[in-house]
């Protein structure tokens, strides 16, 4: 626990003012605890404020299980927080490192996501000026743009870094004058890893020759902020009337310069939630998208979507598995049928004089089948029937959404397809009952 000698420095109010700007009486903070000094400074400054401050404080630790001390660490953090009086939760997670990921980005991405599940107002970081630039030059050496090398914020949504003005030396001594405890992480000492090659070996020679290198970086970090804003704006000034319903014009890209072209892709895929790829991917895709074919079948892997082309559009679509080609539903005359693997739900509305003749559908087995090739269709009672693929094409409907777009079967005979239409012998007379089909997705497969 603390002592109560007299405080080297105002790290208190500086905490206090910072949490003064955003934080209301009342509203919940979680702080994410490791058990090393930032964090037990963090904490001790936010028990001494909360009262004052008068809002509710929380802790959250998450054990990635990768160090044989990790144990010791959730218990001396429960330890502490019983001491302290604040609730504390530990969250077990297991770090899987993907293809091309460092164990420290795996880490990073497991913490993230256990974080994100806290019920709370803001979580709070204990992130300083040193891991600030830190970060800006792993950025730089990562060659990175602007939008990389922006300085991390203060406040980003309910993220909150009330230590990102202060170098963790002021952190030390706070530490050292409160008599506080910490445990050490010995992979931080570790320069395998490059934050800690950084920090150990190439830091200390430069704060040699250039000791304000942290507010330099701060300061150049947050010229490459306004840069990313100024390309953001000039992204969404290009976007509309290039990005409709959620699909990108590829003519509106050919009509750009690169470099513009390039920001307004990448703006397109940070709208889907997708992290922005290399420079190198990034010009690959968009030479893919303006160079294709209008009929190829452009398909780009990005995390858990993919990146397609149909037509004059570029298409963002999860990337889910291929349903089983003979896959065959039953319909018994319920209202809705839930159909997991092609992603969506059918519904059934009752109708009079419109739809689906439902007499001449029930006079057999009713079945929801996929595409086999060579289905035909008769929409329209003046003209003969048609192949599935030519109005399937007619009706704009991308080759991934016709994989997966259900048929409706009476016995063998195809009564309707959805979003080409209903065959004429299927079709309702104005004297009759008949049914309406509508399709919910589950995703954002159309």
């Amino acid at each position: 626990m603390a002592s109560s000698k007299k405080l080297p420095d105002d790290l208190v109010t500086h905490v206090a003012q910072v949490l003064n700007l955003r934080v209301l009486p009342g509203q919940r903070l979680t702080l994410a605890l490791s058990g090393g000094l930032d964090s037990i400074v963090l904490l001790d400054l936010l028990v001494r404020l909360q009262q004052t401050l008068r809002f509710r404080l929380s802790a959250v630790h998450v054990n990635h299980q990768l160090s044989p001390h990790a144990r010791n660490w959730a218990d001396f953090c429960t330890t502490l927080c019983q001491a302290y009086a604040i609730p504390l939760d530990v969250a077990v997670v297991q770090v899987d490192c993907l293809k091309g990921d460092s164990l420290e980005e795996a880490a990073r991405t497991a913490r993230h996501a256990a974080l994100a599940k806290s019920t709370t107002d803001f979580i709070v970081l204990a992130h300083h000026l040193d891991d600030q630039a830190e970060t800006f030059l792993l950025q730089l050496l990562r060659g990175c743009g602007v939008d990389g090398a922006r300085a991390m914020a203060e406040q980003n949504g309910r993220l909150l870094r009330p230590f990102l003005k202060i170098p963790r030396s002021r952190l030390e001594r706070y530490a050292s004058q409160r008599g506080l405890s910490w445990v050490e992480d010995e992979s931080n000492l570790d320069t395998r890893f490059d934050r800690n090659f950084l920090r150990h070996r190439a830091l200390p020679v430069l704060a040699e020759r250039f000791p304000a290198y942290r507010e330099t970086f701060l300061r150049a970090s947050r010229n490459f902020s306004e840069s990313a804003l100024l390309l953001e704006e000039l992204a969404h000034h290009d976007a509309v009337g290039a990005i409709h319903e959620k699909k990108l014009s590829v003519r509106s890209l050919a009509h750009l310069s690169l470099p513009r072209a390039k920001n307004l892709l990448r703006y397109f895929l940070k709208q889907h939630g997708i992290t922005a790829p290399s420079a190198a991917r990034l010009e690959d895709m968009l030479h893919q998208l303006l160079s294709a074919k209008t009929d190829a079948q452009i398909k780009v892997p990005l995390e858990s979507f993919e990146l397609r082309r149909f037509l004059d559009h570029a298409w963002i679509i999860p990337a889910l598995p291929q349903p089983n080609p003979g896959l065959c539903y039953e319909w018994r005359g319920e209202n809705k049928l839930e159909l997991g693997e092609l992603g969506g739900t059918l519904i059934f509305w009752p109708a009079h004089g419109q739809g689906i003749s439902r007499t001449r559908l029930e006079q057999a087995p009713v079945t929801l089948r996929l595409r086999q090739g060579g289905e035909r269709l008769q929409p329209d009672c003046k003209r003969p029937g048609r192949s599935l693929k030519n109005l399937f094409q007619e009706a704009g409907i991308p080759p991934w959404i016709r994989q997966t777009r259900p048929l409706l079967f009476s016995g063998e005979n195809l009564a309707a397809g959805l979003g080409i239409g209903i065959d004429c012998s299927f079709q309702a007379r104005p004297d009759e009952s008949g049914i309406m089909l509508e399709w919910k997705a589950a995703d954002l497969l159309d």
